[in-house]
């Protein structure tokens, strides 16, 4: 039955290559994502051997996700869409599908079944947070530390970032709301089930805000995510929040004195979305890699240099060891059970509806 299953999705996937491929293809493809140890894991995984089918096709790539939403906005604005394919993670790509700049697609008319035979919508599930969304990863927010900063007392819980008397020294935290306002009324006694209510008032934003400026002149604010490892590593930070993904890559591949901290970590999920209004020629392209790089082994095949969990549910069992170190990946995931006792899934749904109006006050409230 398992081998019925496997011959059907490679079926399908064949009949569905054959499809785009009858249609004219463009040469080119500009993707967009988030630089680094990431952005590397997909070219490994996805755009390498996918040129290796097409040698005709050039990739360039640009590291722009992190201001993805106001960029295409612009572009929309101009009448000029410049990017194919970009990384994004979910609030945003509920919010570029609320205005009409990302694509809304069909996920099983464009997206590979599952290896165990199951339809695209049923191997991404909740993943699939929008009609315009194709889910890569499931992620986390976390904190990272030097482990020859902290004393004989490594933090433990993510409220060590507000406790300057007993980790003495500068933090690296992101220029942009997200997680931080969780973080700080979460430390400030507020209820994990309430938080989101208490952020959605004027004075929850401003108890937010208030824990935060405790430690304010303290923080180096950064904006990739390369930053805070880089940060560690050059010993400017104590102790910075990043992706979990980057600390796995400093602390496991580059041997660095970094320890990571899993307390409440901000799980999310990232993405594709496809911008609107791309020429037939591009589009075709676009669909044509998709359809290749988001299967099953291809989402897999990512975790092996990155410590992300695929979003398909069939690629989870396929996740094994690090390409290059040889140890095994999954005891490295967010979702892993013994690193997810305390997690926070942010709510892509309240940030794609509050996202503008906090950042506005968050970038004021950093001005000041």
């Amino acid at each position: 039955m398992k081998f019925s299953k496997t011959l059907l999705a490679t079926t399908a996937l064949t009949v569905a290559a054959g499809a785009v491929a009858a249609q004219e293809m463009s040469d080119s493809m500009t993707i967009v994502s988030w630089g680094g140890a990431y952005q590397n894991s997909q070219i490994k995984a996805y755009s390498e051997p996918y040129l290796e089918m097409h040698p005709e096709l050039q990739i360039s790539w640009d590291e722009s996700s992190n201001e993805a939403v106001a960029k295409l906005r612009a572009m929309n604005e101009a009448g000029n869409i410049t990017w194919d394919l970009v990384d994004v993670e979910a609030a945003d790509a509920i919010r570029l599908c609320d205005e009409g700049l990302a694509m809304e697609v069909d996920h099983d008319e464009i997206l590979a079944a599952g290896e165990d035979g199951s339809s695209a919508t049923d191997d991404f599930g909740d993943s699939i947070v929008s009609d315009c969304f194709i889910p890569q990863i499931v992620f986390s927010t976390t904190v990272g530390y030097r482990t020859d900063l902290v004393g004989d007392t490594p933090p433990s819980d993510i409220c060590a970032i507000f406790d300057l008397e007993t980790y003495p020294g500068k933090r690296s935290l992101n220029k942009r709301p997200i997680g931080n306002v969780e973080w700080a009324l979460l430390c400030d006694g507020v209820p994990k089930d309430e938080i989101y209510d208490v952020l959605a008032t004027p004075e929850g934003q401003d108890q937010a805000l208030a824990k935060l400026d405790s430690i304010k002149d303290q923080v180096v604010w950064w904006s990739a995510g390369a930053d805070t490892p880089q940060l560690l590593a050059d010993g400017e930070v104590i102790m910075g929040s990043t992706y979990n993904g980057r600390l796995f890559s400093a602390i496991a591949e580059q041997d660095q004195p970094i320890g990571m901290l899993w307390d409440a970590q901000m799980l999310d999920f990232d993405g594709w979305i496809i911008p609107e209004g791309l020429p037939e020629d591009r589009l075709a392209r676009v669909k044509d890699f998709l359809l290749f790089a988001t299967d099953t082994q291809r989402l897999a095949d990512q975790a092996a240099y990155i410590s992300y969990g695929p979003a398909r549910a069939s690629s989870a069992p396929l996740v094994g060891k690090h390409a290059e170190l040889g140890i095994e990946m999954a005891p490295h995931m967010p979702t892993d059970p013994a690193n997810a006792t305390n997690v926070f899934v942010t709510q892509y749904e309240f940030w794609a509806d509050y996202r503008d109006d906090i950042d506005a006050k968050f970038q004021a409230w950093l001005a000041k």
